[in-house]
């Protein structure tokens, strides 16, 4: 059996994810309102709110468990008690399903900070906690532009398998496209004056794939700043840079409620705003995904969402390395923990 509950849910990235490789949903959890609308206006069904209320017994048997859980400070963090580490935190919720229901393969899935959380001490709970659980547990941090994607989005997986590690050396990569490739030939387009913006000499392309190429003339502070730099907010950068479609877009932030996104077309010698479909297609959406009706929801929503394909490469392997079968491998060394660690 393949069957999954979608905690921390969201909008369903990681459902759209399971189900293309033949998974079926069983129970999903999420406590917004504005996403339990969107998730069953596409899926037709409500998620259950409130993580802590949830009874582990109320909920079918599954065989995988997705989470897209909250970073909170555990309460006695780095005491290496592990699972009762974590009381406190919705992580705790998370184990107390783990504990009652002992599904074969839990992915949980964070943001790249979560590495460095309360001085390394977030992960190392979290990471003891599975293994207390009786899990085998491999992390990594995945980025979207390595699986078909144009973003540079990078974020942490934590895996643990009753049967073995999840090999991710055999996650499949897919060659990395231009955002160009993503991009819709008509519409509205929010261009801007060539007043508004500055481009910069000679962009080079960075080794995530972005080309920085310019920035929209914000004269937000001017002094001790680097050149090329003197229109970006402390606060809020991302929003005044301008990137080519020639390289990948940076990570979508759920912060970002207006959607300041300006790409650079050189073909056109054109500024624009990235439109709310392309943003939802290079987060791996089909263009039939049904959206909330307020534009705000629609930028923090995808923000918060995962990468599609980065979910659909694990969920394929899963199976491929066969943590969903009944009898134990053997030839897995003891040994892996460690260099998966890495």
């Amino acid at each position: 059996m393949k069957r999954f509950i979608d905690l921390f849910a969201g909008i369903g990235g990681f459902r759209i994810g399971f189900e293309r490789n033949g998974y079926k949903c069983v129970f999903t959890s999420e406590k917004n309102k504005y996403c339990q609308d969107v998730y069953e206006a596409n899926f037709g069904e409500i998620p259950f709110g409130d993580i802590t209320q949830i009874n582990p017994k109320d909920i079918p048997d599954f065989e995988v468990l997705l989470g897209g859980f909250p970073c909170q400070p555990f309460s006695i963090s780095g005491k290496k008690q592990g699972f009762k580490d974590t009381r406190g935190t919705l992580f705790f919720d998370v184990c107390r399903i783990i504990e009652e229901k002992r599904p074969k393969v839990v992915v949980l899935e964070n943001v790249k900070h979560l590495i460095h959380h309360d001085k390394k001490r977030t992960l190392k709970t979290i990471l003891s906690s599975l293994e207390d659980l009786g899990y085998n547990v491999s992390q990594k941090v995945l980025n979207a532009k390595d699986f078909g994607l144009p973003q540079n989005r990078e974020r942490i997986f934590i895996i643990g398998c009753k049967k073995s590690y999840f090999d991710f050396k055999k996650l499949e990569n897919i060659d990395t496209p231009k955002l160009k490739e993503y991009l819709d030939l008509n519409g509205k387009f929010e261009y801007l004056d060539k007043s508004e913006y500055t481009l910069i000499e000679s962009p080079r392309k960075q080794p995530t794939g972005l080309i920085f190429v310019g920035y929209r003339n914000k004269n937000t502070w001017k002094t001790g700043v680097r050149p090329n730099t003197e229109h970006l907010s402390r606060v809020h950068r991302q929003p005044n840079r301008i990137y080519s479609v020639e390289g990948v877009h940076p990570t979508l932030p759920s912060q970002e409620t207006s959607g300041r996104f300006f790409i650079y077309l050189p073909e056109e010698d054109k500024v624009r705003k990235l439109t709310l479909d392309e943003c939802y297609r290079i987060m791996g959406f089909p263009d039939t995904f049904k959206r909330h009706e307020r534009t705000g929801e629609r930028y923090k929503q995808i923000g918060n969402s995962v990468a599609i394909s980065v979910i659909e490469a694990i969920a394929k392997q899963i199976i491929k390395q066969g943590l969903l079968d009944e009898e134990p491998q053997t030839e897995i060394a003891g040994n892996l923990q460690a260099l998966f660690y890495n």
